[in-house]
């Protein structure tokens, strides 16, 4: 049986991390030999003034393979798991679903979009939870991370956002590889330059920060820049990594999108969160400012 596992809200600014947590609820499954698990990714969710977050407002969210009859071991282990490591002040949560032909992922992946835009309640997670029949579970606080779990799983699912949490270590800071020498690592399995164009083999690619794949179509890839000065292709910046994480999923479903003024258009993609009334920059990326 597979299985998503998401948490949200678990830290204070003293803390560890929520990533952290979730590395430590899969060694825990694996260390129990309850399965396998795969990659972290952190999805990042609407920054607001009126939701309480740490510093990102972003939840942690992998996969596991596990034997069917050990199900309920694994959902008790992970809930006390997270219940005991949550730093004092939190207000964490836990989603778990089973990726089964009758999962509602439809109704998973709108919530999970929906969270990038829009203020949410956790009544209304617990509404699309029972809809689509997965565990969801405040274990603290006022366990307002039960939205951010639920929406972690959606996002997961939709296949189209996140970061892998951590980046792969083989390729370090300041060094050059061609494309081949990325593709070797099975975390990769694809190097794109930002319209999405693979690359040859044999171009060069400088780590300028972290070899960080990002979720495109399920697969966990690479996105380079093309370096002017440089004459290189290079792996992306944080703040560059991110937006352009929060634009491919904000184009993909985005409803709301309208033209902003004239003045303001800054993108030559037409349609783009860049050119929308709603786009309101943060001093790390952009957010999206329509709440409807």
């Amino acid at each position: 049986m597979k299985l998503l596992i998401c948490i949200d809200d678990t830290d204070n600014l003293e803390s560890r991390g929520t990533g952290a947590v979730a590395e430590g609820i899969k060694d825990l499954i694996t260390e129990n030999g309850f399965g396998r698990c795969i990659f972290t990714t952190r999805h990042q969710l609407l920054l607001h003034k009126d939701i309480p977050y740490t510093s990102h407002n972003s939840s942690m969210c992998f996969e596991c393979d596990i034997k069917d009859d050990i199900y309920s071991a694994v959902e008790k282990a992970a809930t006390e798991y997270l219940r005991r490591e949550s730093a004092e002040g939190s207000d964490p949560g836990i989603c778990i679903a089973k990726r089964r032909e009758e999962l509602n992922e439809a109704v998973l992946v709108e919530f999970g979009l929906r969270a990038k835009r829009q203020l949410l309640t956790k009544e209304d997670a617990y509404s699309i939870a029972a809809h689509a029949d997965v565990y969801l579970k405040e274990v603290g606080g006022t366990g307002q991370g039960v939205i951010g779990a639920l929406a972690g799983v959606g996002l997961r699912l939709d296949g189209n956002d996140g970061e892998v949490k951590g980046g792969v270590d083989q390729f370090r800071k300041g060094e050059t590889y061609t494309v081949e020498q990325l593709l070797s690592n099975r975390a990769i399995e694809a190097v794109y330059d930002g319209k999405l164009n693979s690359l040859a083999g044999d171009q060069a690619v400088f780590i300028t920060w972290k070899a960080k794949p990002v979720i495109v179509n399920k697969r966990p890839v690479m996105v380079v820049a093309w370096d002017e000065e440089a004459q290189i292709w290079r792996s992306m910046y944080k703040k560059e990594m991110r937006a352009f994480g929060d634009e491919c999923t904000y184009k993909k479903a985005c409803q709301a999108f309208t033209f902003d003024v004239e003045e303001e258009l800054v993108d030559d993609d037409e349609r783009s969160c860049l050119n929308c009334r709603y786009r309101r920059w943060t001093d790390k990326s952009f957010s999206c400012g329509y709440i409807g």
